[in-house]
């Protein structure tokens, strides 16, 4: 996940620097999904009334690339000639970030496997159930307020959406 810019090497991510309200709650404790979880209107047999808005390409856009962008941008280790630098979040409103973009990576895995977001019913959906799981383990890091799950996690989103990509947007592969 190194890359190289200019005589620097960045292993990681940017420092988020965003200003938040002062009294905000503290984050609801991010939980597994339940295998039991019954869907909305499974009890009485009526169909959830989803109103899928966004494309994938929209959704991509949209909320998983502007949640992965914070959560990548969260922490960082720099070395150049200056020595090294480590950046991470500092404020409990800065980890708050880092938490909701964790939170709406996985909250975007579940809405990929919407109709009519769904492309199929098996790489796609257990590819888009990865995007769930490791949004949920990035939340837990987040919220643990610890920079090095952190900038791991940040490496297995980046792997999740790798892999999709290379199998739906083949012009993405790394040949």
């Amino acid at each position: 996940m190194a890359r190289f810019i200019g005589n620097s090497i960045v292993w990681g991510f940017a420092l988020a620097a965003f200003a938040s309200c002062a009294d905000r709650p503290e984050p609801a404790a991010v939980t597994e999904p339940s295998e039991a979880a019954t869907p909305v209107g499974a009890e009485t047999g009526a169909t959830p009334p989803f109103m899928p808005v966004a494309t994938v390409l929209e959704l991509m856009e949209s909320v998983v690339a502007h949640s992965a962008e914070v959560y990548w941008g969260s922490v960082s280790i720099i070395v150049d000639e200056n020595g090294i630098t480590e950046n991470y979040p500092e404020t409990d409103e800065e980890w708050e970030e880092v938490w909701a973009a964790a939170i709406g990576i996985a909250e975007s895995g579940n809405l990929l496997m919407m109709a009519p977001r769904a492309v199929d019913n098996e790489a796609w959906i257990e590819m888009s159930a990865a995007l769930v799981r490791v949004g949920v383990d990035a939340a837990t890091a987040a919220q643990a307020k610890d920079a090095e799950r952190v900038l791991a996690m940040g490496e297995q989103i980046y792997n999740v959406c790798l892999a999709c990509h290379a199998r739906y947007i083949p012009e993405t592969r790394e040949d």
